[in-house]
């Protein structure tokens, strides 16, 4: 009790001493305690370091009634971590093996080869475009901007005719692209 009162008013010294007492035995109290299941990244010995950090900060809350008090509190704290592991533990699902016939997210060679192919007859048949209408369906189709934005950009006198002008300019790009097959 007196070095936990000590302790209190900041002496150092009666803090490492409370610590070199109340930890080898805590730490071998505690060993095993922890499900295997709730052994993750925290092992038994993180718990007790955990707790025994948690004390240090709230020392100056603690009040020792009887000897033996700090190692009871520290010992239902090291009870309400574990508690709390295993039940962190519980609410993640259990991990499921994937089958070996699962789809991949990833694009196989050949979409990939595809993919390319495509995006290239994209760019011949946007080339062979007047510039006017190459600039309005890069501002719609790669940069993504309302009509509006186009109305704005081209000064084109309203929304439905920047509609009406990508809509002809992307007439013209599909007709390229079918007759470059």
């Amino acid at each position: 009790m007196e070095l936990v009162i000590r302790a209190k008013t900041g002496d150092l010294d009666a803090t490492n001493a409370l610590l070199e007492r109340c930890l080898p035995p805590l730490k071998r109290w505690a060993h095993g305690r922890l499900p295997i299941a709730a052994r993750g990244s925290l092992d038994t010995d993180d718990i007790v370091q955990n707790v025994a950090l948690h004390m240090l900060k709230r020392l100056d809350r603690f009040e020792p009634r009887h000897v033996g008090a700090m190692q009871s509190y520290l010992r239902q704290a090291v009870i309400n971590r574990i508690r709390d592991e295993v039940r962190r533990v519980g609410r993640r699902p259990p991990p499921v093996e994937l089958p070996e016939d699962a789809p991949s997210q990833r694009a196989s060679a050949l979409e990939v080869a595809i993919e390319a192919e495509t995006y290239e007859r994209y760019r011949e048949a946007l080339r062979g475009l007047r510039a006017r209408d190459r600039e309005l369906i890069v501002g719609r189709i790669e940069m993504q901007w309302s009509f509006a934005e186009i109305a704005h950009r081209f000064e084109v006198p309203s929304v439905d005719a920047a509609r009406m002008a990508v809509s002809r300019a992307m007439r013209r790009l599909t007709k390229a692209l079918v007759t470059e097959r």
